[in-house]
């Protein structure tokens, strides 16, 4: 069995490749998916499919569209979602991306530091497991395959 796990969260710093690498290490069957990584792709993928927009906000708009659809299309697919949220950037992403799993009722894996409980208590409330951090994240799945 492999599980397919999307990783929601910011996309300014390394988290997903560390995770990865340790779920590599662990010999997980774990095959990963989320958000675009590459921040101007991301921004600017929906004047890439549907030409020049008159202006800042519907570049953003087009941009939306497009990086929902592929949200979308990979939580429907993922067995698991893994939610980051952390100290250093906004999480608006990482709180639209759980509350979609929650919704489509995908089992959900909240990391989050101790200081942004209060914020996060609804989110957690309605998550599986919450840690505090990747590697209880990733021994949370390493139990899924445990057979003794």
């Amino acid at each position: 069995m492999e599980l397919t796990v999307y990783l929601a969260g910011q996309i300014h710093d390394n988290w997903r490749s560390e995770l990865k690498n340790k779920a590599k290490q662990m010999e997980l069957p774990i095959h990963f998916v989320g958000p675009m990584e590459n921040h101007d792709r991301s921004d600017n993928i929906g004047q890439e499919i549907k030409g020049e927009q008159p202006s800042a906000i519907f570049k953003d708009e087009a941009a939306s569209e497009i990086n929902n659809l592929r949200t979308q299309v990979l939580l429907n697919k993922s067995d698991v979602v893994i939610a980051l949220f952390g100290e250093n950037y906004k999480q608006w992403n990482s709180a639209m991306d759980a509350g979609t799993a929650i919704a489509l009722q995908k089992p959900l894996i909240l990391i989050r530091p101790e200081s942004l409980h209060h914020p996060l208590k609804e989110i957690a409330n309605k998550a599986q497991v919450v840690v505090e951090t990747e590697e209880q994240a990733l021994k949370a799945l390493s139990y899924i395959f445990e057979t003794n």
